[in-house]
């Protein structure tokens, strides 16, 4: 009977036009522990404003939930537009969704995943556009005047979470089967709350280092510094002639890259830096091609320990030709005259 009583409350709280959010709000002061949570009156809500189910039954055959609707991906990005500071949590709580479906919408429906990356570009100044224009006609000027020989320098680094789990998106699990037989059956699975944080720089020819920080450690100017020096070595080991031709650092202006140990580091090596502007990560190889490919690869396949992670993400680097890495290089020079073209926005 109790359940009953909930659908009528969410349905008669439907029927007023109120939200998810204000429903559970509403149905938790009075109800307590016994308050349905926030997916069934997600479901239900939905289910009553599509005239799909009655309080009795069960929902009326017919085409599935989706949670992930043209209007709630719009409201989302829409949020995002007017506040591009909002964290996942917060978006959740204003469209009245659960953080996973949150999740699903930034990373599958909008291609979002990094809230200081992707969304910021679209609130970019006047002189952070401009900037970005400069440095990009910069890039490619030192480009005219021996490109091969300028890409060939750019190393190139980043830090990312890697997952031990990352649930695999609707189109990955898409499979071929016989037309009359029952599609392939996928369970639901909650996502694994084990994380690593990896540093990896590398080059136009593959891979150079891979650092993972371990919990409870942070990445500070003296950490990324000794990052650097074990760069150098690296260098040394496995691009001969490289040291000595001059190495282009390209990353970004995290505050740990800008440090004064960190730059010290750098000048004591030799390393020239790649001016990299704010907000950019279109100017970024490791953001918008090294780590979205190596996630996707990823993606759907569960670890148990950290070093089960380390171990896929090496052997996904190493079973990568030369060209993967080239190709991630050269789009710098495409993603550049972009830049310039839309007048740094």
């Amino acid at each position: 009977m109790e359940k009953i009583e909930h659908r009528a409350v969410i349905k008669f709280l439907t029927k007023q036009g109120k939200s998810v959010q204000t429903i559970l709000e509403e149905m938790s002061s009075v109800y307590g522990e016994s308050c349905p949570g926030k997916t069934m009156v997600y479901k239900w809500h939905t289910l009553f404003k599509q005239g799909r189910a009655s309080l009795e039954d069960d929902p009326r055959p017919g085409r599935p939930i989706e949670v992930t609707t043209p209007e709630i991906i719009q409201k989302v990005e829409k949020l995002i537009l007017e506040d591009a500071r909002l964290k996942k949590k917060q978006l959740a709580e204003m469209v009245g969704v659960s953080d996973t479906t949150i999740f699903k919408i930034l990373h599958d429906h909008l291609g979002m995943t990094k809230v200081s990356a992707r969304w910021e570009p679209r609130m970019l100044t006047p002189p952070q556009k401009q900037q970005r224009v400069e440095c990009s006609r910069a890039f490619l000027d030192l480009c005219n005047e021996d490109q091969d020989g300028v890409l060939t320098r750019i190393v190139t680094g980043d830090e990312t979470w890697v997952h031990h789990y990352e649930p695999e998106s609707k189109q990955d699990s898409m499979q071929w089967h016989k037309k009359g037989t029952p599609p392939p059956k996928k369970f639901k699975v909650s996502q694994s709350a084990g994380k690593i944080m990896a540093t990896i720089f590398w080059d136009s020819e593959g891979f150079l280092l891979i650092d993972y920080k371990d919990k409870g450690v942070s990445i500070t100017g003296e950490y990324y510094a000794s990052i650097l020096e074990r760069l150098k070595e690296a260098i040394k080991a496995k691009r001969r002639g490289k040291l000595t031709k001059g190495v282009l650092l390209l990353h970004d202006n995290a505050p740990v890259h800008k440090s004064r140990v960190a730059l010290a580091s750098l000048y004591k090596m030799g390393f020239d830096i790649l001016v990299h502007p704010p907000y950019s990560p279109d100017l970024a190889p490791s953001d918008n091609y090294l780590f979205p490919k190596m996630k996707k690869e990823l993606r759907g396949k569960k670890f148990s320990s950290d070093e089960e992670v380390k171990e896929a993400v090496s052997a996904y680097f190493s079973d990568k030709e030369k060209t993967f890495f080239f190709e991630g290089i050269h789009k710098l020079i495409e993603r550049s005259e972009k830049c310039i073209r839309v007048a740094g926005g």
